[in-house]
């Protein structure tokens, strides 16, 4: 992400520290993670220690520090999708991306994590893909869900 839409970004929030978040959720939005050549420029440009900015962005689940695959894979593991196969859905996808929850794939296409409840019960088990639902998923239906995603 280049200094100038970082900028950018911060000038659309009028270089208030009290908007430190949404500078952050915007920077994250667009680029998939929180790059440190961004977080020094925010803390130049609003006067914020970078270690506290630091502390926000490892704080908060949304964000990231490191790089995230253009699809991101949430696996409800929560009791209604574990008690209909969510682990088997989670181990097909571990299979067929070859990274685990947590991790992205080297050719930053897939980034994978469970999540406690997606909020869909009686769909289980749910896997969420780049916030598009699908439910009552089989190990066969989650490797032909992937394939779309390719």
């Amino acid at each position: 992400m280049d200094i100038e839409r970082v900028d950018q970004i911060i000038e659309k929030h009028n270089s208030e520290a009290s908007s430190l978040i949404q500078i952050l959720l915007d920077i994250q939005s667009e680029n998939r993670w929180l790059p440190k050549e961004a977080l020094e420029r925010i803390s130049e440009k609003l006067q914020v220690p970078l270690t506290r900015i630091q502390q926000i962005a490892t704080f908060y689940k949304a964000f990231s520090l490191v790089p995230k695959g253009r699809h991101g894979i949430h696996i409800c593991m929560g009791t209604a999708c574990h008690v209909r196969g969510a682990q088997r859905v989670l181990d097909t996808v571990e299979e067929l991306t070859g990274i685990k929850p947590g991790e992205t794939d080297l050719d930053l296409r897939f980034s994978l994590e469970t999540v406690n409840c997606l909020g869909c019960c009686a769909l289980g088990p749910v896997v969420e893909i780049d916030g598009e639902i699908h439910g009552n998923m089989s190990p066969a239906e989650t490797a032909e869900t992937l394939k779309k995603y390719e």
